[in-house]
């Protein structure tokens, strides 16, 4: 089956040529459901040429700790396996991504790159220097968004109302089902040496990975076969009341399912596709949706428009006014980045949504809002405040460094795709939220004592 060419965008004027087909995989590290590794296996087939995917491990990326580390890795020792099965050798480089992939391109005369879309300046910079230094036609597939994000909007959106629209008229082109790989006919008469040749080597290389070991592991279990079966359970056990229970941190009323959808480890359109057959359009089933697409492709949108998406300068005109203008009001109370990292505050709800992060790699959605916001009540500037919230969100969280948390913090600390609100002091025209409205919709002390211990 073809890729709908709207999602692919060439990175450079070099046409493809005689040679191996490469899928550099970075972003959607999955053989099942992946756009840009069917677009590459087409090219391959077309050629009659080897396939090869390959990964590039950097040594250091946005401040990754072994709890990402891990997870990324394990997943990937499994899509080694997988491939292998299929005829089509994973090779798992390490060092400067952009310098590796282009060596491996020029010492095996590989005749195109095929790569996944990213959003993140260090992704869209990885991307500009192979396709200027490795010599060899480069192709980018849009394979984590269900409408490709270049196609939804050609600008970036105010919010999910301006967004949603254009999303929903062109679903039915682009929600359709999804081609798998096939065993791949054509091979090298000297193939590159697998990743992992080996059941143990996974756990050697995470063992000797030179990363921050600090934040250990979490019991969340990696890979393909692990995002599927919590998909299956939640469209099983939890679809059905989601639009009820969603807000509530004590009800597991979530999908859970961002660790493995941040890694690439399973596709949000095949989660649409399940989860809409599942639901057969009623109210939970388009809650959910509007979560996984509209607002999970509006943080990608936000991303690749606006190049200051982790700054204070990407907030909207109206947010750096009332910011200005509320940047001296006095603070009841001012933290530490060091105080706010062990929960040390003088607010129970607040300290446990930290520790829940800190303990699982997780946090509730709904209190990811109201983490972020007191941030922004508690410490002496917004930038002081977006950088903690940063820093915390992506050394604790297993889904961290993703646009979806970069809009969020965004929205929470800086009224990104929101709206001006009442002035109040400290927080100016932004969206305020406190203890009382969160008790209103759950029981907060219940979820206190399950994440702290005094």
């Amino acid at each position: 089956m073809a890729v709908d060419p709207r999602r692919i965008s060439l990175l450079n004027n070099i046409l493809v040529s005689a040679g191996p087909v490469v899928y550099w995989m970075s972003r959607d590290q999955r053989v099942a459901d992946n756009w840009a590794l069917t677009h590459a296996q087409n090219l391959a087939l077309e050629r009659q040429a080897p396939l090869i995917v390959v990964f590039a491990l950097a040594p250091a990326f946005l401040g990754a700790t072994i709890r990402q580390y891990g997870f990324m890795l394990r997943g990937l020792a499994q899509v080694a396996q997988r491939l292998e099965r299929l005829n089509i050798p994973f090779v798992l480089l390490q060092g400067d991504p952009p310098a590796e992939v282009s060596r491996f391109v020029r010492q095996n005369a590989v005749g195109a790159l095929v790569t996944d879309f990213d959003p993140l300046r260090i992704k869209r910079t990885w991307r500009d220097k192979v396709a200027a230094d490795a010599g060899v036609a480069c192709i980018e597939v849009d394979a984590h968004n269900i409408v490709p994000c270049r196609i939804a909007s050609p600008k970036p959106e105010f919010g999910a109302y301006t967004i949603r629209p254009k999303i929903n008229r062109l679903l039915p082109d682009f929600l359709t089902d999804i081609p798998q790989p096939v065993p791949h006919p054509y091979t090298r008469d000297n193939p590159p040496q697998p990743a992992f040749d080996k059941v143990d080597a996974i756990e050697l290389l995470v063992d000797s990975l030179p990363v921050d070991r600090s934040v250990p592991e979490t019991a969340v279990s990696p890979g393909e076969a692990s995002a599927h079966s919590y998909l299956h359970d939640f469209i099983t056990n939890c679809l059905s009341r989601y639009g009820d229970l969603r807000n509530d941190p004590n009800a597991n009323g979530q999908s859970g399912l961002s660790p493995w959808l941040h890694f690439g480890q399973l596709s949000a359109q095949r989660v649409a596709l399940e989860s809409a057959r599942a639901s057969g359009g009623n109210a939970s089933g388009a809650s959910f949706l509007e979560e996984l697409i509209i607002r999970r492709e509006l943080s990608d949108n936000f991303c690749w428009y606006n190049l200051n998406y982790d700054r204070v300068e990407g907030f909207p005109e109206w947010s750096l006014k009332t910011i200005a203008q509320h940047r001296h009001d006095r603070r009841e109370y001012l933290y530490s980045a060091e105080q706010f990292e062990n929960a040390a505050t003088h607010d129970r709800l607040w300290n446990a949504a930290q520790m829940e992060m800190v303990s699982s790699g997780r946090m509730h959605g709904y209190l990811r809002m109201y983490w972020a916001k007191k941030i922004l009540e508690w410490t002496e500037s917004p930038e002081a405040a977006l950088e903690t919230a940063i820093y915390l969100n992506d050394r604790y969280q297993l889904d961290g460094r993703d646009p979806n948390g970069y809009a969020g913090i965004a929205w929470s600390i800086g009224g990104v795709h929101d709206r001006a609100w009442g002035e109040r002091p400290v927080f100016g025209k932004i969206r305020y939220m406190n203890d009382k409205g969160c008790r209103r919709k759950f029981d907060v002390d219940r979820y206190a004592g399950m994440w702290l211990f005094s």
